[in-house]
């Protein structure tokens, strides 16, 4: 099987998803998406590329017998194919592929979020950061695509609303991943999904594991650090709660911010992760805002109430609220 493709009962081995988070794989459900010539290995590909290139004489293969490698291995076909507006009001697709764009970033935050985790559950803190990192840029990616929506006007929105019916994006699984990995856990939230098995199970299985503050802390129990103990082992379903003794933990790493201690680096990238979904709420609160003012949401919640609840939860509270003492 080429690497990078899965299994046809959907599942990754477990080596296969480690080489996957070192940026040695990569997965894809389209057709013909194996890069390398057929039946060869790397070097194989490699001496292909050479050979096309000799041919070409530096020029570009133009002629394709079916779809271009770059559709299948991509599934750009599929992909331009999901914009399916059900008005005639042309902000309906911006609004849509809005909306796309920022469900396919919150799994690629997903996946970055929980390999940091999984690095810090494993003492790798050089690992943690460098997972850390890519999310920030991934969750900078996320957070400019509110601008997609950012000249919606009101009226263009009242145009296409109601097509939509009950459709909101509290309903969106991917987002409630993320929620349930910074420690906003609630079992109800899963309830949504209940007719959907696979997400329902995915959604539980988050729920139950340590989110990624929940590792950090971890770390530091283990580097000698006063963690508490209720904040080491705990039940992971419950909405993480603020501590005076995790902040205390924290600011004794704070004692010592010489560019080599990890655990201050660690801090600083976690509250780098925090800024931004921050910044992602309240993008979010303003665009609600905007198009719709203090309506009441599509999902059923009290809209404009709700998301400024949400945006001013602090996330990792003690690394904000310990600036206050520093």
């Amino acid at each position: 099987m080429c690497a990078g493709a899965i299994p046809p009962d959907g599942t990754v081995p477990a080596q296969s998803l480690t080489q996957y988070r070192q940026g040695v794989v990569m997965l894809s459900t389209t057709a013909q998406q194996c890069p390398f010539v057929p039946g060869g290995e790397a070097g194989g590909a490699e001496a292909g590329r050479a050979r096309r290139a000799e041919s070409n004489e530096g020029q570009p293969t133009l002629s394709f017998e079916k779809n271009t490698p770059y559709v299948d291995y991509a599934g750009i076909d599929t992909l331009l194919g999901l914009q399916r507006p059900r008005t005639a009001e042309p902000a309906e697709s911006a609004f849509i592929i809005a909306t796309q764009v920022m469900e396919l970033l919150f799994s690629l935050v997903r996946e970055r979020w929980e390999a940091a985790r999984d690095a810090l559950e494993a003492d790798d803190v050089p690992g943690a950061l460098a997972w850390l990192r890519r999310a920030c840029n991934a969750q900078d990616v996320l957070n400019d695509s509110w601008g997609l929506l950012a000249d919606m006007t009101p009226t263009e929105f009242n145009r296409f609303r109601d097509s939509f019916g009950e459709a909101s994006g509290f309903q969106s699984y991917g987002y409630r991943k993320l929620e349930f990995l910074l420690g906003n856990k609630s079992a109800a939230m899963i309830r949504p999904h209940k007719a959907m098995a696979g997400v329902a199970n995915e959604l539980a299985d988050v729920l139950e594991r340590p989110g990624l503050y929940d590792a950090a802390l971890r770390l530091l129990h283990r580097r000698g650090l006063p963690v508490p103990a209720d904040r080491v082992e705990r039940d992971w379903t419950q909405d993480y709660e603020p501590s005076a003794g995790v902040e205390a933990a924290w600011t004794a790493v704070y004692a010592d911010d010489k560019p080599g201690n990890d655990l201050f680096l660690l801090a600083e990238a976690l509250l780098d992760v925090a800024e931004r979904v921050t910044r992602w709420r309240h993008r979010h609160l303003v665009a609600v805002k905007r198009t719709m003012g203090a309506k009441p949401g599509s999902g059923g919640s009290n809209g404009l109430t709700w998301l400024s609840r949400n945006a001013e939860q602090d996330v990792f509270p003690e690394l904000w609220s310990l600036r206050s003492s520093v």
